[in-house]
């Protein structure tokens, strides 16, 4: 509940108002937003999450997907370096005897895509998924350090 008087109608309808739960969709006119599909594809895109971070021995990328099993994720690498975590959230059918207060959850496609630098193995990559988190570990060449020899100076 606001605790902000709405001068513009409504307290659900005003975008105006911060404490609003509606939001504002700026593309709401558009000949596109009439397709539902589109928006709820895009909307899952946007979610998906991921964290990249790099350790001694590898890159790690850990993909937030609750409510994916593994069935329903692909991990691919293709020829020039890339990374590519893609899979679709189904829509939950529905029953004409439901009715529905909110759907806040997305759905539809999601593609995120990652250049792995040079220093990656690319015939050693590892995907698992647990509890919704999808980890892909991508391990590191190893540098080798160069050979130092210390010379004795003669006096």
């Amino acid at each position: 509940m606001s605790l902000i008087p709405s001068f513009f109608g409504s307290r659900r309808s005003n975008i105006l108002d911060p404490f609003s739960l509606e939001i504002w969709d700026p593309f709401k006119d558009f000949p596109f937003s009439s397709e539902p599909q589109f928006a709820k594809e895009t909307s899952a895109l946007v979610n998906t999450r991921v964290d990249w971070k790099e350790t001694p021995e590898a890159h790690v990328f850990k993909a937030d997907l609750p409510g994916l099993n593994k069935e329903e994720v692909k991990v691919e690498v293709e020829d020039d370096r890339v990374l590519q975590i893609s899979g679709e959230r189904k829509v939950e059918k529905e029953e004409k005897k439901d009715t529905w207060h909110r759907v806040e959850r997305s759905s539809g496609k999601f593609l995120r895509r990652f250049r792995l630098p040079e220093n990656a193995k690319m015939d050693e990559i590892k995907a698992s998924m647990e509890n919704g988190v999808l980890t892909v570990t991508v391990p590191k060449v190893e540098v080798k350090k160069p050979d130092v020899k210390s010379i004795e100076i003669s006096s």
